[in-house]
């Protein structure tokens, strides 16, 4: 997850606007847009001070990989071209269905 996600996650969990994690922070609201956007990248510390903001806890580990990415090219190379196209149709179509409901249910 980049920190462009991570903060907009956490501010939407903590149920603020971007005014009110603004705020919080002593920052502007424009300052968090660009955050939530990308076009600014915050430090560590500030994305930890973002996570307090919010009401929550930033923590970083370093964990050894599991080998799962590697499975996944694997069985990737044994699909012929159009049998991975259609895989990547599927997936597509179930991420716009899920966005849908989404949206359907915050109104």
């Amino acid at each position: 997850m980049d920190s462009a996600s991570l903060i907009r996650e956490a501010r939407l969990r903590a149920g603020l606007t971007q005014a009110e994690l603004a705020a919080r922070l002593r920052t502007t609201q424009s300052s968090v847009a660009r955050w939530e956007s990308g076009r600014v990248r915050p430090s560590a510390e500030t994305l930890g001070e973002i996570a307090r903001a919010c009401g929550f806890e930033l923590r970083a580990s370093l964990v050894e990989p599991d080998g799962s990415d590697a499975s996944l090219v694997e069985h990737a190379l044994t699909l012929t071209p159009t049998e991975r196209l259609d895989q990547l149709v599927r997936t597509v179509a179930f991420i716009r269905a899920g966005r849908a409901a989404l949206a359907a249910r915050l109104g």
